[in-house]
């Protein structure tokens, strides 16, 4: 160990016999595959690089050195991790979320677990900005309207000098909070301790009854698991609406449906889903006042290869025994702030 972190096998030369991770061979990069496959560019021919689908992991993570989590919508990690023995000494997923993967025995093991922190702060934070202005100027019914080809005047809402309540202190949470703040919108940013420019979570439920929009950007940890309740949804102001970008599983879709069919609220903007792909039999479609997108709030062209270039250059960190970015605290299930 060096600085907290495990040493990477001495470099060795190319021709050096590629048998997995013992003394003397090329360290063994498993990646666990999705489709278009991650552009390593510079680690061709310097690591031996192996691929695995969900039916293959189990049989080759004891021999993987480090392991990329390149299909971050797969749950095969948790399934497939050895509890004891041989397993990888370092897994990188290429997502800032890392419930998909954590599971007890990776908790425990001395398995540094890293995310892509920092590739969809501010991608995210435009979406977020774009569903504001999106609700506030009523042009889901303005498209509508269009099709039917009926013209149909209508007042829309001033955003600057509305309040916003941003749950999540990461990354993504505080430039979400830069953001709403060039479009003049007074926020809130709740995280899980209250420090300086943060409340904590007792604030909350009263933060929530005072926003105009709510937005979610929080982790999923056991903390987190369906807070936005039925409680809370009733607590908000008829005039509010409620931002998912976080994870599925923050939010009780059947009370937020509710909520918005009681009209409680008057709209609300889901990225994530408790189950992906939604099905086109989820009653979630047909919401009045719901805007429903495809887990697409953080990628923008060219986000695979922002990804492939991360790893890459943490890799390099990790090859010459450098402290590496964006370690994960496995308790949490997130990466701490500073």
């Amino acid at each position: 160990m060096r600085n907290g972190f495990p040493r990477p096998p001495r470099p060795v030369s190319a021709s050096a016999p590629a048998s997995g991770s013992g003394a003397g061979s090329r360290t063994t990069l498993l990646v666990l595959d999705a489709e278009p496959l991650p552009r390593l560019g510079r680690l061709t021919g310097r690591v031996r690089i192996e691929h695995a689908d969900e039916s293959t992991l189990a049989e080759r993570l004891p021999r993987a050195d480090v392991l990329l989590v390149w299909d971050f919508t797969s749950h095969a990690v948790r399934r497939a991790w050895p509890g004891e023995g041989p397993r990888p000494r370092w897994v990188h997923t290429a997502s800032a979320g890392v419930d998909h993967l954590m599971c007890p025995e990776l908790a425990a093991s001395d398995t540094v677990v890293t995310n892509a922190r920092g590739i969809f702060d501010r991608p995210i934070a435009e979406y977020v900005a774009a569903l504001v202005l999106a609700m506030a100027k009523d042009l889901p019914r303005t498209w509508d309207l269009q099709r039917q080809r009926e013209w149909r005047h209508r007042e829309s809402q001033r955003v600057a000098g509305t309040r916003a309540c941003v749950v999540g202190s990461g990354p993504i949470g505080r430039t979400i909070v830069k953001t709403l703040k060039a479009l003049e919108v007074t926020t809130a940013l709740v995280g899980r301790t209250a420090r300086t420019g943060i409340h904590g979570p007792e604030e909350l439920d009263r933060l929530m009854a005072r926003a105009d929009w709510v937005v979610s950007a929080a982790p999923l940890t056991e903390a987190t698991y369906g807070m936005f309740d039925a409680r809370r949804f009733g607590m908000m102001q008829p005039s509010a609406r409620f931002i998912n970008v976080g994870r599925g599983q923050l939010v009780v879709e059947e009370a937020l449906a509710e909520a918005l069919s009681k009209r409680w609220i008057a709209g609300a903007a889901l990225d994530v889903f408790q189950d992906e792909p939604l099905g086109p039999d989820s009653p979630l479609w047909g919401v009045p006042g719901l805007i429903v997108s495809p887990h697409m709030s953080g990628d923008t062209v060219g986000w695979r290869d922002e990804l492939g270039a991360q790893f890459v250059e943490m890799y390099e960190r990790w090859e010459a025994g450098r402290p590496l970015p964006n370690v994960v605290d496995k308790k949490r299930g997130y990466v701490p702030g500073h």
